[in-house]
């Protein structure tokens, strides 16, 4: 059996071309793995909960962590192996209910532009200049220095044990994190404006993937990161790169943002963005909150229905968003608002309860249990159960459920499950045998 290897460029290579059929379809098949993953048996659905394997995390050299990740669908077997900065564990925590909202700043005056907005109309990126003299604010993330992308491998074999991929892993698991994060970002009613957290791999495809999948309905993406340059060269990407041409052309309304923490007008303009924002993506792997939980749950912050993904932490020192504010997602609702409120579910959405509860440091600092989490998979079950029911009129179908999808506060909280990397690897290497993309090793 021949052996398909697929460096990064390769798989770079393949997404690139990949259309928005292209990406439903693979969007599809992960989530009907992540829905065999939580309702499955043993028994049954090779691809249960009960057969993946919790990975084990390994602590490297100079503050790496490499990742084994082991998992099994009903067609292929495999691991990933993924070696990444750790991001450092604060020798005392600080108190959450104390999170200040004012950030330190040099006696440098702040640029007269605290953000900086472009659009189609505006001048092009490449000729705009900025001279950054407020400092820095510090956090515990992992520091500029360090690489946070995941560098490594995934090898696929045969439900018999036959070895027949290599992929690298690098693009690969920013791309299908976001093809998972998107799940629900797809069935929202609204996503005019968008606000995503770094400028990473994981915050690039996260904008790809929601740009394609709703870009005409897209008009504002805004860019929070602490380094504006990174920030900034992300944005340059869009407007100069031929990768996002089509995209560009496909909406002539679409503008780009960028709020940095070396401005000195950050916080003020840190609120407006989460307020304004109908999504929201957390691609960091902070071990503070992002922003302070005030923002969403005071009554002007809860009028308006998001959804939020934070996907960027996972381990149980990293914190992405306040814990006050899953603790309020969940807490009962009694109905006795004094002003209007946007739906809830009373639960948070995540990609595995028992990797969450173990790994993900939101849950754990927020001391949420298990009876208020739900499984993507199990939640999309239910949806297209209620869904068939309104289609063939045979019940009213769970239209709570559906209006808080689709319009209420919705969190979705992943620290990423292997099962995702051999489901989505197995169509990659489908497409690139298809596509005449990669190195095939025949008689391996």
């Amino acid at each position: 059996m021949p052996l398909t290897v697929l460096s990064d460029a390769d798989i770079r290579s393949l997404l690139l071309t990949l259309t928005r059929d292209d990406i439903a379809e693979l969007q599809h098949n992960l989530a009907e793995a992540l829905h065999d993953y939580s309702t499955g048996t043993q028994e049954s659905t090779t691809g249960c909960s009960a057969n993946q394997p919790q990975r084990i995390a390994v602590p490297a050299a100079n503050k790496q962590t490499t990742l084994f990740m082991p998992a099994s669908t009903s067609t292929s077997r495999g691991i990933k192996i993924i070696t990444l900065a750790t991001a450092p564990v604060p020798s005392i925590t600080p108190s959450l209910s104390k999170l200040s909202i004012d950030y330190p700043r040099s006696s440098s005056p702040a640029p007269k532009s605290p953000s900086m907005s472009s659009s189609r109309s505006s001048t092009t990126l490449a000729s705009y200049t900025s001279s950054i003299s407020s400092a820095p604010s510090a956090d515990l993330s992992v520091t500029s220095s360090q690489t946070t992308t995941p560098r490594g491998s995934l090898t696929l074999l045969t439900s018999t044990g036959i070895p027949y991929a290599f992929l690298d892993a690098e693009e690969m698991t920013a791309f299908r994190t976001a093809l998972a994060s998107t799940i629900i970002f797809n069935r929202r009613s609204n996503v005019h404006s968008i606000t995503v957290f770094g400028a990473g791999m994981q915050a690039k495809w996260h904008i790809r993937l929601a740009l394609m999948l709703r870009g005409s309905e897209i008009h504002h993406v805004d860019i929070v990161n602490r380094s504006f340059a990174r920030a900034k060269a992300l944005m340059h990407e869009f407007y100069t790169s031929p990768e996002w041409e089509d995209l560009r052309n496909a909406n002539s309304k679409l503008a780009f943002s960028i709020v940095s923490s070396e401005y000195g007008e950050y916080q003020r303009l840190l609120k407006e963005h989460i307020r304004k924002a109908d999504a929201i993506f957390l691609c960091t792997p902070s071990t503070s909150p992002l922003f302070p939980a005030e923002h969403l749950t005071s009554t002007e912050g809860r009028k308006k229905g998001r959804y939020i993904s934070a996907i960027g932490s996972y381990r149980p020192h990293m914190c992405e968003i306040h814990p006050e504010i899953l603790s309020q997602a969940v807490a009962p609702d009694h109905k006795h608002h004094h002003h209007k409120h946007a739906d809830k579910g009373g639960v948070i959405v995540v990609d595995s309860l028992e990797a969450c509860l173990k790994e993900a440091g939101e849950i754990i600092q927020a001391g949420i249990t298990a009876e208020q989490l739900v499984e993507i998979g199990e939640l999309l079950m239910v949806k297209k159960a209620s869904m068939r029911e309104i289609e063939l009129g045979t019940g009213k179908g769970e239209k709570g459920l559906g209006k808080w999808l689709q319009g209420g506060n919705v969190i979705y909280k992943s620290v990423g499950i292997g099962l995702m990397d051999i489901c989505v690897g197995e169509d990659l290497v489908a497409l690139a045998m298809q596509r005449g993309i990669g190195t095939r090793v025949e008689g391996f």
